[in-house]
């Protein structure tokens, strides 16, 4: 399972993005921020409803400089299938990873056992290609790209801040904490 604050493995795969097949690997991660949206499979049923809601946040997300990659077990030729027939899918925007040999879906140690497909997986990666949050939900329960928003200003905000962190339901704006020994016992 991918561990946090462990570096994303090599890869290389192709993706379907804005109507193009292209090749991508570790080096197109590096020097940026990019979220892993690991789902089971195209043409399901929760799926498309995540997959819609990380694209309509997308652009927000180019603002704060993040790339999206979407990944499943299946080809980029199923995913661009999926994109043009499905009005959800059809609105986004960011890489659909093929990972049918499985490699990217081992690497982050998100492969269901004698399935081939997917867990459910969010990764949050830095621009050093540092895991710096994750989350795995079960079959059926979808994940809250307002919540990933979240978790990204986070994570951005404490890169940016060295001796800061964000507690609890932190939001863009809100106070931090600054750890020390005066705070211990009183929070």
């Amino acid at each position: 399972m991918g561990v946090i604050n462990s570096e994303i493995k090599p890869f290389n795969a192709t993706a379907f993005k804005q109507g193009e097949f292209v090749e991508i690997s570790e080096a197109d991660v590096k020097g940026k921020w990019a979220i892993f949206f690991f789902y089971p499979a195209d043409f399901t049923f929760v799926c498309p409803t995540e997959l819609g809601d990380v694209a309509d946040h997308y652009e927000e997300l180019q603002k704060l400089g993040v790339e999206v990659f979407s990944v499943s077990t299946d080809t980029h030729f199923t995913h661009k299938a999926w994109h043009d027939s499905s009005e959800t899918i059809g609105k986004i925007n960011y890489y659909m990873v093929g990972d049918q040999t499985g490699t990217i879906t081992n690497n982050f140690g998100v492969m269901r056992e004698g399935q081939g497909l997917a867990d459910r997986a969010t990764f949050l990666i830095d621009p050093d290609g540092i895991i710096q949050a994750m989350e795995i939900t079960a079959e059926g329960i979808g994940r809250d790209a307002d919540d990933l928003m979240r978790k990204v200003k986070a994570a951005q905000y404490v890169r940016n801040h060295p001796g800061e962190v964000c507690p609890a339901k932190w939001k863009e704006g809100e106070a931090t904490l600054s750890p020390s020994l005066d705070l211990v016992g009183k929070i």
